[in-house]
């Protein structure tokens, strides 16, 4: 098979906050994407608001910087465990991975997880450890820890004699050696050209590509990405799509795009070993199939792992329905939650059993509370349950998904994290200490991490770090009680006042202020005790003809807690909701009125 020696296809790999978007500006800085006097975006392909507000990756983008002659075509990949189908399916478009390394951290979850799929599909790794310049990082103890975990996912010889590079992208330099002189990304740049193999590419064939990427233009519609194995493909050609149940459809293409620095342009063709654009569906999905003639074979797409939770998504049937929102109906809720299993491949809908509620299946609570938090911001308003672990039967036995937990604390907060862990069935496989901070490796049923991540910053005040990642299906463990507080339920309609939250102040923590619209089964608050008290915060005070003593005193609140989308979704209980609409998230009894709700708990 011929290669095209002009082309290098790479995947950027690596965990939460270990540099990779910041590497990707470098490279692109290095390689000619911005003019001279051109303003220089950070974190560039964060082109999402959600991935500038938090920080990290959620979607896998593509862009292409040009080095010596050369095209590299790089892969941005998400970092985060709940975002691992958009980095499966990107590996059919990639010949050679960078595996990005923290120089402190040394590999974690998600490295672990990804890179076992690079090494699968046989692809050929680079290692790069990142932040050299920070402060207690240690290269040599990284390096053997990456050889060990290369051990460990069976990599074959050619994938564990990798070569390494050590740098800094935040200081833009890489180096082969630690002790050489640190200047630029040039022996990153040679590095990929000599181990990252070119493309296979049949100039001669007949055009074949599969869908691994789809994007929207506002001119033409859906575009298919991907890599051209074989032929070329120009506009105005007829070429046939493959569907997954193997019928074909003819589509003419108008327009190829090809992807460069900070956006795409067209292309008069996309010619074998490129990655590129191909317009002119009406409909598209992700896994399937261009080619030119009837007779050519559909190619097979990657394998994705299952989801393992569930949640549902609702109608808002509460008193302040469709104030907010201009999206409310369920047809509407339905259209968008299908539209976006069409290109994200983890995601699975399913109607629910009564009408106005969907399942959502999904690898993590936080994949789902992204796709909440962009259809709050389209406009929709949509009721979300807390996330339900996906059982299966295994010889007989109803089997529910466990994960491996890696945490990072300060030793002092040890104690209170280990009871908590113990409580939510977590089980210790390892435990390391490293100036003053403990590494614990756990094994832990899903249910039990639901709602951890909050007690674990709590704990710690900020300092804990964990990821994790699915390990296998095990039986179920039992009851796992993961809040032990109960909470404090209006049963009024009205706003609140100060006078009314004054008093209920000595129940528990308030959720809401002083003027603040409220209603008959919302939860306006948290009280020590489990189970619900029924409180009014609507009560205004009666006026009389008598002055008080306290009179001319203003009444002192403390300031309400105040929740994130994911933190109300892991909060909530089974019976709970959260109305998530454009300006407000509310939290909610799925029953609104107290009699109905103590009839059906019977």
């Amino acid at each position: 098979m011929k290669r095209n020696e002009d082309i290098r296809n790479i995947a950027i790999i690596a965990h939460v906050d270990h540099g990779k978007t910041t590497l990707v500006d470098r490279l692109m800085q290095e390689g000619g994407v911005y003019r001279e006097n051109q303003a220089v975006a950070e974190r560039a392909m964060d082109s999402m608001d959600l991935e500038r507000e938090k920080g990290i990756t959620i979607k896998a983008k593509n862009t292409s910087v040009h080095w010596k002659g050369k095209t590299i075509n790089i892969v941005d990949t998400p970092g985060h465990a709940d975002f691992g189908g958009e980095v499966e399916r990107v590996m059919k478009m990639v010949d050679g991975v960078l595996l990005l390394v923290d120089a402190k951290d040394g590999p974690q979850a998600q490295t672990r997880f990804v890179l076992r799929k690079a090494l699968g599909h046989g692809l050929k790794p680079i290692v790069v450890i990142n932040k050299l310049d920070r402060e207690h990082a240690d290269p040599e103890r990284v390096h053997d820890l990456v050889l060990e975990l290369f051990l460990a996912l069976d990599a074959d010889e050619d994938q564990f004699n990798a070569p390494f590079i050590y740098g800094s992208a935040k200081n833009g330099f890489a180096v082969r050696n630690i002790e050489d002189e640190r200047v630029d990304m040039t022996p990153l740049f040679e590095t990929i050209l000599e181990h990252i193999p070119a493309p296979e590419a049949d100039t001669e064939g007949e055009f074949k590509m599969l869908i691994s990427n789809i994007d929207w233009d506002d001119y033409v519609g859906r575009v298919a990405i991907g890599k051209v194995l074989s032929g070329k493909v120009a506009k105005g050609d007829t070429i046939l799509r493959v569907k997954e149940d193997g019928k074909r459809e003819r589509i003419k293409v108008t327009k190829v795009f090809e992807y460069s620095g900070m956006g795409s342009s067209e292309s008069v063709e996309g010619h074998a070993g490129t990655i590129v654009g191909v317009a002119g569906f009406e409909e598209v999905d992700i896994g399937e199939t261009l080619c030119k003639t009837e007779s050519q074979e559909p190619l097979p797409f990657v394998e994705i792992d299952p989801p393992t939770i569930m949640m549902q998504f609702a109608v808002n049937d509460g008193p302040l329905a469709g104030r907010d929102g201009k999206l409310v109906t369920s047809r509407q809720i339905r259209e968008r939650l299908m539209r976006e299993m069409k290109t994200n491949v983890s995601i699975q809908v399913e109607d629910g059993e009564t009408s106005g509620i969907f399942n959502v299946s999904a690898r993590g609570a936080m994949q789902i509370a992204v796709l909440v938090e962009t259809m709050r911001r389209e406009g929709f308003e949509v009721l979300v349950s807390r996330p339900s672990v996906i059982t299966q039967q295994i010889d007989g036995k109803t089997c529910e998904p466990f994960e491996t937990l890696w945490i990072e604390l300060p030793e002092e907060c040890m104690g209170g994290i280990m009871e908590n862990l113990n409580n939510r069935k977590g089980i210790m496989t390892n435990m390391e200490t490293r100036n003053g901070i403990v590494f614990l490796e756990m094994e832990i049923p899903t249910r039990g991490i639901i709602g951890f991540e909050i007690d674990l910053v709590n704990a710690t005040s900020g300092h804990g770090i964990m990821s994790h990642l699915f390990l296998e299906y095990r039986p179920m463990v039992g009851e796992i009680v993961t809040r032990k507080s109960g909470t404090l339920v209006s049963m009024a309609n009205g706003k609140t006042t100060a006078y009314s939250l004054s008093a209920l102040e000595d129940r528990g923590k308030l959720f809401v202020g002083a003027g603040v619209e409220v209603y008959e089964g919302m939860i306006v608050g948290e009280n020590p005790r489990q189970g619900e008290i029924p409180v009014n915060p609507t009560t205004a005070k009666q006026l009389t003809n008598f002055r008080s003593s306290g009179d001319g005193k203003g009444i002192q609140l403390s300031p309400p807690i105040s929740f994130s989308l994911e933190r109300s979704i892991e909060y909530i209980a089974n019976d709970e909701f959260v109305e998530a609409t454009p300006n407000h998230l509310r939290l909610r009894k799925r029953i609104l009125n107290a009699t109905l709700r103590k009839r059906a708990s019977r």
